[in-house]
């Protein structure tokens, strides 16, 4: 099935975890996939940014993924997944399975390109091999952006970056630690990505370097605080209410430490060193004077919320960041951001999905 230019009440886009979450709610609030609400999703397959990550994450070792509402419906759960299968391989068949059971009728792969106003209308601009003529536009009353991050990967940018005669590379382009064999890694970043990095490169790397913007908080619980958890929420939607730069969820959770992850700190694997003030053609260079040579530098730097395609509506706000209060953009109550600010996680997609999904219905009652 191809998407042309038509008439809807609601564009949800994206189809990861926080889509998923909205259109289920949707449909369970009496709008019909399809013709009241259409989800679009840019990629060829399901499973949102999880079908991108490289294939040795496991689903025992990757974020907790938490299961989507109604999953219990169909008898599955990431709970219960083999915690030695590929992540994103389980991820893509269950949301496949979910979207399926459900009948929430993703179109894909479907690119939006802008969403401007006509008048008192939203158009959603569209193209890709979903769409029937190449383009269309699509008239809504209501925009959902759940487009998450992965399609914006953030690299800062360090004096001498454009000198290093290495390859740069950012999580989106990790495939497999065989790649780096005999080289000497830099590995940049204080996430639970960065370290899987680290622990994946260990066999195969010649040497690693560690290096991150802040001293790593490990938690000694071993796995994610629920009030860690509550923390990381209050900050982001704080920034989101102020219209501020989001902040990293691991600034305020932390790391778990695991066996896996204390076990590399034991044996000086998982050694942190401050960032480095500067790149040469073949390492970084640090503020005492010290020098690590680099083959490759791997950016597990985080992401920024994928907005560009908003940027006719002209949402952003000074500080940086959209304005954003309970899921709705406070410059126009007919967008809303599942995915954004304290959504911005497993920690609070599925919880916002209702949110959300209620409100976009009494938008609808006002419209």
């Amino acid at each position: 099935m191809t998407l042309d230019s038509t008439r809807t009440q609601v564009v949800v886009i994206g189809s990861g975890q926080a889509g998923l979450a909205v259109a289920f709610y949707l449909k369970r609030l009496g709008l019909e996939p399809g013709l009241d609400f259409i989800v679009v999703d840019r990629n060829d397959g399901t499973g949102g940014a999880w079908q991108h990550r490289w294939a040795a994450l496991r689903i025992g070792s990757a974020h907790r993924i938490n299961d989507l509402p109604g999953m219990d419906e169909l008898g599955i759960s990431f709970e219960t997944a083999d915690r030695q299968a590929p992540a994103k391989d389980v991820v893509a068949d269950y949301y496949r399975q979910y979207e399926q059971f459900y009948g929430l009728r993703v179109q894909r792969p479907v690119d939006v390109t802008s969403v401007f106003n006509r008048g008192t209308e939203l158009v959603v601009a569209v193209e890709g091999e979903g769409v029937a003529s190449g383009h269309a536009e699509v008239l809504t009353d209501v925009v959902v952006n759940a487009t998450g991050t992965w399609g914006a990967p953030f690299i800062p940018w360090y004096p001498g970056s454009d000198s290093f005669a290495g390859r740069h590379l950012h999580t989106t382009d990790y495939v497999a630690a065989e790649d780096f064999r005999d080289q000497s890694v830099v590995v940049v970043g204080g996430g639970t990505s960065a370290i899987g990095f680290l622990l994946e490169l260990e066999e195969v790397a010649r040497r690693l370097v560690w290096v991150t913007r802040r001293p790593v908080e490990f938690l000694d619980e071993g796995e994610l605080n629920l009030e860690d958890g509550r923390r990381a929420v209050a900050l982001q939607d704080e920034a989101a209410r102020q219209g501020q730069a989001l902040p990293s969820i691991v600034s305020g959770t932390g790391v778990p430490r695991t066996r896996r992850i204390q076990a590399a700190i034991d044996r000086g694997v998982l050694i942190e060193h401050e960032m480095f003030v500067s790149i040469e053609s073949n390492g970084v260079r640090f503020a005492n004077g010290a020098f690590a040579k680099a083959d490759a530098i791997v950016w597990a730097t985080g992401f920024r919320p994928e907005l560009r395609h908003l940027a006719p509506l002209k949402l952003r706000e000074k500080a940086g960041g959209v304005q954003v209060g309970d899921g709705a953009a406070w410059k126009d109550p007919r967008i809303f951001f599942a995915g954004y600010g304290p959504q911005a996680s497993t920690i609070g997609a599925n919880r916002a999905g209702r949110l959300i999904a209620r409100q976009v219905v009494a938008q609808l009652s006002n419209l």
